[in-house]
């Protein structure tokens, strides 16, 4: 009996073992970064967690590898007897996964939005919803890509977790974009993390009236941050009279627009991200059909 490449083993105990990952990792995310303050440290703390939740839709969609590489014979023999076309194929492939791609990032945006203490209320986290399905969908055609091109699932893994080591490393996080060395600012561009983590910062920290340090904390991360705030007082009103710079412990010294430009996130708004990162899923799916093309033979089996 001839099977079809839609009998796939996408069964609901894969999808539950989906489900509980993601719902374990935002609940993980949301107690570790539970409701951060607007403050120097909750800054760094905002930006550990988006690269962390946006490298981590990546990580998730590893499991997408073994799929095409368990079906490579059905499919083979089906398209060598012209059963199916590889444009159905691929359209299949691609229409199956986005309604779980949808349900896993609304449950990672729904357990972790609100808990971490994000900004934006209903727009914000409709946003975060967005981009979290986009780095999903992204993710998911990538690794259906590298199945369709490496056959050997050990092989192939390894080189998933390697490449999105190297997209996280050059994402932004880790080394800002005008730090990054000239040879290697091509692979900044095409990193697949760089996109959805920079939408999310944008959604974040894209208002000019959001304050992230005040008077004294300005002195955050120096040496001068175990001083006496009296001290640190002190200091301040000796800037006053050297500078005539006026710092109250009311004075807003850092915005979240002053953050965005600290990060070098100033290139794209954030929808281009957003539609950046859907375009690179679309750009994966066809990529995935192009292999199919080039490396199967319509033979019979």
């Amino acid at each position: 009996m001839k099977r079809s490449f839609l009998n796939i083993r996408r069964t609901p105990e894969l999808f539950m073992m989906r489900m509980t990952t993601v719902i374990v990792t935002g609940f993980l995310l949301a107690t570790v970064f539970w409701k951060l303050d607007e403050s120097p440290k909750g800054v760094q703390e905002r930006l550990g967690f988006f690269a962390f939740a946006m490298s981590t839709t990546f990580y998730t969609c590893a499991d997408a590898l073994p799929i095409f590489l368990q079906e490579r014979y059905i499919f083979l023999r089906e398209t060598a007897y012209n059963a199916y076309r590889r444009s159905s194929y691929v359209f299949a492939h691609a229409l199956i996964f986005i309604p779980q791609l949808t349900i896993l990032a609304t449950a990672f945006a729904v357990t972790t939005f609100w808990a971490v203490g994000l900004a934006g209320g209903a727009s914000g986290f409709f946003f975060f919803l967005f981009a979290t399905v986009a780095a999903f969908w992204a993710a998911n055609s990538f690794v259906t890509f590298l199945s369709g091109v490496v056959s050997n699932l050990m092989i192939a893994y390894t080189i998933v977790v390697a490449l999105l080591a190297y997209f996280l490393l050059l994402s932004g996080f880790f080394i800002n974009r005008d730090r990054i060395p000239p040879y290697w600012l091509w692979f900044h561009y095409i990193s697949l993390i760089k996109y959805p983590y920079e939408a999310v910062l944008q959604n974040e920290f894209d208002n000019p009236h959001a304050c992230f340090a005040k008077g004294t904390q300005v002195f955050d991360g120096t040496p001068m941050s175990h001083l006496s705030p009296q001290l640190q007082q002190s200091f301040l009103n000796l800037l006053k009279t050297s500078t005539n710079i006026d710092i109250t412990p009311t004075t807003c010294v850092t915005t979240g627009v002053d953050i965005l430009q600290d990060q070098d996130v100033t290139q794209f708004s954030k929808w281009s991200c957003l539609y950046i990162t859907l375009a690179w899923g679309v750009l994966f799916r066809i990529l995935f059909y192009i292999s199919l093309l080039l490396g199967s033979k319509n033979k019979r089996h």
